[in-house]
C-alpha cells in the first residue's frame, strides 16, 4: 500500500457510492483519513467508512444534504474539528436532471444549481479556513461541460460548466496560500446512476473515442494524482477522464 497522503485528511462529498466511493477508497489507500458525506444511503456510507477503517485509516460518514448550505458547512466544520486539520476537499456530490428546456421547473433549476454549483462553492469556502499549510480542492464536473452531444442537457451542462469559473478563480485566489484547485470531467462511467447496460448507454459508448464506459477507479486515480505531491504544480486545470467523449 502506498502512503503518499499519510497524515492528510480529506472530505469527499457524495462519497457513499459511485465515483465518490471510489475516490474515498483510493485516497484512503494512499494514506489519507477520509470523511464522506451522504444524504440517504446511511448503510452504504457506513460500509465505505468501514472499508477505510479496515485499511488502518480514520473515517467519518457524515449525513449532509448538499442542497442545504448549513449542512454542508457543518460537515466541513465537524471533520476539521474531529481530525484537527483538513487538507483535501473533493466536491463530488451532484445530481442530473435532463429534459427539454421548456419542461424544466423552477424547482428543478434551483435544486440542480444548489447541489452542483452552490454546494462546491460553500464547501470550498468553509474548507479553506482550515487549510493553513496549503491544500487541495478538486471539483468533479462532467464531460457535458465540454460537449453537449444530445438534447435535454441544458440544465446539467450549465451547472457543470459553472465549475470551470469557480475552479479557475479559486486557483488564482488561493495559489499564494499553497492551495490548488482543479476540475475533473468524467465521461460515461459505470455507476448506479449511469449503468453501462441502462437506457442510452449504447449512445454514450458510441460518443467516446474508446468505445466503452470508464470505471469509477479511473476518475479516482486522477483525483489521487491531483491530491498528492505529484499534483503540487497543477492548479486551475480541467482534466478530462472521458474516454475521448470531448475529442
Amino acid at each position: 500500500m502506498t502512503a503518499m497522503l499519510d497524515g492528510k485528511v480529506a472530505i469527499v462529498t457524495g462519497g457513499s457510492r459511485g465515483i465518490g466511493e471510489a475516490v474515498a477508497l483510493r485516497l484512503a489507500e494512499d494514506g489519507a483519513d477520509v470523511a464522506l458525506t451522504y444524504r440517504d444511503s446511511a448503510d452504504r456510507a457506513a460500509a465505505v467508512a468501514g472499508r477505510i477503517r479496515a485499511m488502518g485509516r480514520r473515517a467519518w460518514a457524515v449525513r449532509a444534504d448538499s442542497a442545504d448550505p448549513t449542512a454542508v458547512c457543518e460537515a466541513v466544520d465537524r471533520v476539521a474539528a474531529e481530525s484537527g486539520r483538513l487538507d483535501i476537499v473533493v466536491n463530488n456530490a451532484g445530481i442530473g436532471v435532463l429534459g427539454a428546456v421548456e419542461d424544466l421547473s423552477l424547482e428543478d433549476i434551483d435544486r440542480v444549481l444548489h447541489i452542483n454549483v452552490r454546494a462546491p462553492f460553500i464547501a470550498s469556502q468553509a474548507a479553506v479556513r482550515y487549510m493553513v499549510g496549503g491544500g487541495r480542492i478538486i471539483n468533479i464536473g462532467s464531460c457535458m461541460a465540454e460537449r453537449v452531444a444530445f438534447p435535454g442537457g441544458s440544465l446539467y451542462a450549465t451547472s457543470k460548466t459553472a465549475l470551470t469559473g469557480l475552479t479557475r478563480s479559486l486557483a488564482r485566489e488561493l495559489g499564494p496560500r499553497g492551495i490548488t484547485a482543479n476540475l475533473v470531467h468524467p465521461g460515461p462511467t459505470e455507476t448506479d446512476m449511469n449503468p453501462s447496460g441502462g437506457p442510452g448507454a449504447d449512445m454514450q459508448r458510441d460518443l467516446t473515442a474508446l468505445g466503452h464506459y470508464g470505471k469509477p477507479s479511473d476518475v479516482a486515480a486522477t483525483v489521487a494524482h491531483l491530491a498528492g505531491d505529484a499534483g503540487r504544480y497543477v492548479t486551475g486545470a480541467t482534466i478530462a477522464v472521458d474516454g475521448g467523449f470531448a475529442a
